[in-house]
């Protein structure tokens, strides 16, 4: 019965193991591969990383006490439920983002499985081979899971940067096979893949351009974009840069060489990594620092630490504000969308319609505009393209279904967006809810502009619904110290809770809901 009950216990530990490396990938994929981000998710997840110690009771237990047929039965007992409460800390979820099987990832596993069978092999060589050792051994081995994953990681760091080296000398080949190639770097704190996705629509009207797709805004994204879609016809490539730490923007550069450079934004994302505003305003500048002399540089004029950092110095400047050399003006508001006026520095002035929503796209098309006008495109040619503009995915993007209207800007929120975002739900009459999680990675200002973000929603919300209640404390604390009514305010544990409180709202009016950020599975 006991030799029956030792091979139950090992194939539950087989299993715990194997869920538990799967859920430590997908993970560790959601952060990026990096080990800070790992470090946070551990942070934030004690009950997935400290609960898993309690394993270390029953094999305590069996070095000190384990000694009769009795003790040893209750032993195993208990170490087979700690098993089993593994496999259900490890279980597989339904995901926002699933865990992809990459090159990279694959790699993670074999190594992983090997770093198990060296170990596995040490100890049975030292202590031999018994039921007793396969046991002892069954227990730590569920329990380190995550941290094989880890040490997996750090063995393949040679290879994985030889895999990469090997990529950028591919792509860079591939670019200067390419010599009349006009490469456009975009960055910004946000408002880049925005004005990224305009400038292809704008552009496309008489060059034939490539983008860098989705958020594809890291070093091996970009060399992706390069390696997978680059062609000898292409004309234009647009290049959106995305950065967490300084230098982020130069490693870019230094694969790209661009020639003209757009500064959408400056501001505080990503603060939990940068630090410090100087720290985001200097990577951000990475961008212009690395064009030629004399090359085109654009910046959006109306942002705050644009002015503050000087970095318009030199920039051809576009905006709502006067004072810029493009500016959009008379803006006019319809539930068709938006018209406005784009004066240019030559004089030029045209009237534009878009579909689009919120002062801050109509920003970020003149800022496209002002791209485009300088390559050649007369103001005129691109009103019609302007026109048929759709917005980014998940960036303040209009989904209409029956009478409710979706406004999904689901993407990575910050405080300048968010603060747009309810602005543009505010323009809207009928119900309006907010469904969201709050913002993230900014840092020890986290919780200030969490709570900032609860005071200003109740200005202009008739709802409010935030998903995860741990990760919403300082939206809900935002909340309540104000007089919104307590029974418009519901707190979520995930995002399908959410929705379901949402379409059970009713309503005589059109009901609008925006979806205010979207934190991949890590973070709730």
């Amino acid at each position: 019965m006991i030799n029956a009950f030792f091979i139950i216990i090992f194939a539950t530990a087989l299993t715990a193991v194997g869920l538990g490396t799967r859920y430590t990938l997908h993970m560790f994929q959601q952060g990026s591969y990096q080990y800070r981000s790992y470090w946070r998710y551990m942070k934030t997840h004690p009950l997935m990383t400290l609960l898993p110690l309690t394993g270390l009771i029953p094999l305590m237990a069996w070095v000190f006490v384990g000694k009769t047929l009795a003790a040893v039965t209750v032993i195993l007992i208990l170490e087979w439920l700690c098993l089993l409460l593994l496999i259900l800390l490890y279980r597989p979820r339904a995901a926002k983002k699933k865990l992809v099987f990459t090159a990279r990832v694959k790699r993670l596993t074999v190594t992983t499985a090997v770093l198990y069978g060296l170990t596995i092999s040490a100890v049975l060589l030292t202590a031999g081979v018994s039921w007793r050792t396969l046991l002892v051994l069954a227990m730590p081995g569920a329990m380190l899971s995550p941290y094989m994953v880890l040490l997996a990681n750090l063995v393949n760091m040679p290879v994985e940067k030889g895999i990469n080296r090997h990529y950028i000398r591919d792509a860079r080949r591939m670019l200067k096979a390419c010599p009349d190639l006009k490469i456009i770097g975009i960055t910004g704190s946000y408002g880049k893949t925005s004005v990224k996705y305009y400038l292809e629509s704008l552009l496309g009207a008489q060059y034939d351009v490539l983008k860098t797709p989705e958020s594809f805004n890291t070093p091996m994204g970009v060399v992706k974009t390069i390696r997978g879609s680059l062609r000898a016809t292409h004309e234009i490539f647009l290049c959106e840069m995305g950065a967490r730490h300084v230098g982020d923007i130069k490693e870019i550069c230094d694969i790209v060489d661009p020639q003209i450079g757009v500064i959408t934004s400056l501001g505080y994302q990503h603060l939990e990594t940068f630090k410090t505003l100087d720290n985001i305003v200097g990577t951000k500048r990475e961008l212009f620092d690395a064009l030629p002399q004399g090359a085109p540089r654009f910046v959006n004029g109306d942002n705050e630490f644009v002015r503050q950092y000087k970095v318009d110095q030199g920039a051809v400047t576009y905006g709502l504000e006067e004072g810029n050399a493009y500016r959009a003006c008379d803006l006019e508001y319809s539930e068709k969308g938006t018209a406005f006026w784009v004066q240019a520095p030559d004089g030029g002035r045209e009237r534009f319609t878009t579909r689009l929503l919120g002062e801050h796209n109509v920003t970020n098309i003149t800022g496209a505009i002002a791209v485009s006008h300088e390559l050649g495109i007369p103001l005129d040619k691109l009103k019609l393209p302007v026109h048929r503009l759709e917005g980014a995915p998940h960036r303040l993007q209009p989904i209409a279904r029956g009478n409710t209207i979706i406004i999904d800007d689901a993407y990575n929120s910050n405080p300048g967006g968010a603060h747009m975002a309810l602005k543009t739900l505010e323009r809207f009459s009928g119900l309006r809810v907010l469904v969201t999680p709050g913002m993230v990675e900014l840092g020890e200002q986290e919780d200030r502009y969490n709570y900032e973000l609860g005071r200003e929603a109740t200005q202009c919300c008739d709802y409010i619904v935030l998903v995860g209640r741990k990760q919403t404390e300082s939206i809900l604390k935002g909340v309540k110290d104000t007089d919104f009514d307590g029974s418009r305010l519901y707190v979520a544990e995930n995002l399908q809770d959410a929705m379901t409180y949402v379409n059970a709202l009713h309503t005589d009016q059109k009901k609008i809901v925006l979806l205010e950020n979207d934190l991949p599975d890590s973070y709730l």
